[in-house]
């Protein structure tokens, strides 16, 4: 699966699922410009793709923050062209109940997972049609298809982010541009590390192949969908959960 010549920006690209999606973009050949909240570590991410001689560029973006979008739109545009591959990878959550959720942690939870996706690609969205071609794939969760225990405002934004890719896969087929949404289960992310371990064990026990997804094991999908081979799928939902949950 190649990506040669393309531009791809990769949202949450620090580390965890980003990372492996920045790198997997770049092995295939695409200028992959990595975009994070997280300055430091996205630079020496960046910084050590292009060691390995390949094509990367950090740009600061806060998927929350309007003017950040902009900025960050900006910087790209200055590099090169409209980009041609849109990678949502960041995203937030914490096991809580509920009932012992706070306003603001709702608040906080939607704006990263939900309308960060929807404030981002509309940046960009412009920049693809106009060029009439483009690659969108939005990391979900299976949490959004299913549900997940402590999880329930995570699992109605990604839910909410799952219909999004399929409402504009509808709206965006006829200028050639393709939306597919990406669903992992738990996996050994830095994310994951902060979770006591006796849910990173349930989790284990509930996996019917007895581990955790591997960052990359998410990337090498999230490049299919970015690469020719996708080409005549959109709207599409894939889940890589090690049997977690398997959904018709």
């Amino acid at each position: 699966m190649k990506l040669n010549n393309k531009l791809a920006l990769v949202t949450g690209a620090a580390s965890g699922i980003g990372l492996a999606t920045a790198q997997a973009f770049a092995e295939a050949g695409a200028h992959v410009l990595l975009a994070d909240i997280n300055d430091e570590t996205g630079k020496a991410a960046a910084a050590d793709i292009c060691d390995q001689g390949f094509k990367a560029t950090f740009v600061h973006l806060d998927v929350t923050d309007d003017s950040s979008i902009e900025a960050c739109k900006a910087e790209v545009l200055a590099l090169q062209s409209e980009i041609d591959v849109l990678a949502h990878v960041a995203g937030w959550g914490k096991i809580q109940p509920f009932v012992d959720n706070s306003g603001d942690f709702w608040r906080d939870v939607v704006d990263l997972n939900l309308m960060g996706v929807v404030a981002v690609t509309r940046a960009f969205l412009d920049g693809m049609i106009e060029k009439n071609s483009g690659k969108i794939i939005v990391v979900a969760s299976d949490a959004g298809r299913v549900g997940s225990l402590g999880e329930t405002v995570y699992s109605a934004a990604k839910g909410g982010a799952i219909a999004f890719t399929k409402g504009l896969a509808r709206e965006m087929a006829r200028y050639n541009i393709n939306v597919n949404s990406v669903c992992p289960g738990p996996t050994d992310t830095p994310l994951l590390a902060a979770v006591p371990d006796k849910f990173k064990e349930a989790f284990v026990r509930a996996t019917p192949m007895r581990r955790l997804a591997k960052p990359q094991e998410v990337a090498d999908a999230v490049l299919f969908f970015a690469s020719d081979r996708a080409s005549f799928i959109t709207g599409q939902v894939l889940s890589v959960n090690g049997g977690l949950a398997i959904t018709g």
